[in-house]
């Protein structure tokens, strides 16, 4: 432990949500002096008035912004307009306006749907201009990873230290489990769930179960942005990940077998898979701060799933 945290006075965008809860978490154990997390209720981040009124009021030296528009296939492919909107707007407004007030550093977290549709596996960093993404997550990657390029052009202009985070598919306790919103991990979570107390045998799982994907346990991934925060300071982006996957039909056993949901998997193949295949190179992060994933899919999954059958039984989950 050094004494940098107990030195900063930190805003923290989406510090209520599922990842910011657990950041929260990290800079209390590691003892910020000063830890600001403005709900939407008081601050629309998408208007500068607001912005403008944060900064003021809280004067930061390190935002952490994790605040995003954000859902699983179904919801890019409804939302794919606002989906872009929000998250450039919250994201380069934020940027701008801590260039005006001197913020020392930003750090932005990005999404591994920033990368093209068909990266060569595992993603290497080098690899994040060369294609377009997938066609449902693109709008909400594309608006994302332009937040690189201003952190990169603003740092060129104006000695802006920008810094740009790019997570694997996040899972964990506390997770959003609404179906209509929900990421791959808390909707089959909750089909299973769903399915053993209606007594079916069988859930509908999209896609062909064919795709991969990589995930990161929550408290993970809040432990390697705050030390991305702490050591990390250039310019180019990087990954935050496990370098495992797994495919989506692998994933359905695992939960089933989690939940000992003795049912079949039915794979709806009208609807898409999403990207082929995710996997992410993560020696970036291990040598430049130091960051490995210390949670195994299997405990994380156990603790996912724990963590959503107490909530759902005191009534805090549907």
């Amino acid at each position: 432990m050094t004494d940098f945290w107990k030195q900063q006075r930190v805003l923290v965008t989406g510090g209520g949500g599922f990842l910011g809860s657990f950041v929260m978490e990290g800079l209390k154990n590691r003892g910020a002096g000063e830890v600001f997390a403005p709900r939407s209720s008081e601050y629309d981040l998408r208007k500068e008035a607001d912005i403008d009124r944060v900064y003021s009021e809280t004067r930061p030296s390190l935002v952490l912004h994790l605040a995003a528009s954000v859902g699983g296939i179904g919801a890019n492919r409804h939302h794919p307009g606002k989906f872009f909107y929000e998250n450039l707007i919250m994201g380069t407004q934020l940027i701008e306006w801590a260039r005006k007030n001197e913020v020392p550093k930003f750090v932005s977290v990005g999404t591994v749907c920033a990368y093209p549709k068909f990266t060569p596996v595992p993603f290497s960093e080098e690899d994040l201009w060369n294609g377009y993404p997938e066609e449902t997550n693109a709008p909400y990657g594309l608006a994302k990873k332009m937040l690189l390029v201003q952190s990169q052009a603003y740092r060129q202009e104006y000695g802006f230290n920008g810094i740009f985070v790019l997570p694997a598919n996040l899972y964990g306790p506390r997770d959003n489990f609404d179906p209509t919103i929900s990421h791959v991990i808390p909707a089959l979570i909750k089909k299973c769930v769903d399915a053993q107390e209606a007594k079916k045998d069988s859930i509908e799982a999209w896609g062909s179960g064919m795709a991969s994907r990589e995930f990161l346990y929550v408290e993970d991934a809040a432990e390697g942005i705050l030390l991305a925060a702490e050591y990390y300071d250039s310019p180019e982006p990087v990954n935050l990940g496990t370098g495992n996957e797994i495919s989506i039909s692998e994933l359905v056993k695992k939960i089933f077998k989690a939940l000992g949901f003795k049912g079949k998997a039915k794979w709806d193949t009208s609807q898409p898979d999403g990207q082929p295949r995710r996997s992410l190179d993560i020696s970036r992060a291990k040598k430049s701060f130091g960051f490995a994933a210390k949670t195994s899919f299997d405990e994380g999954l156990k603790n996912t799933v724990e963590w959503y059958l107490e909530a759902r039984a005191k009534g805090a989950v549907d």
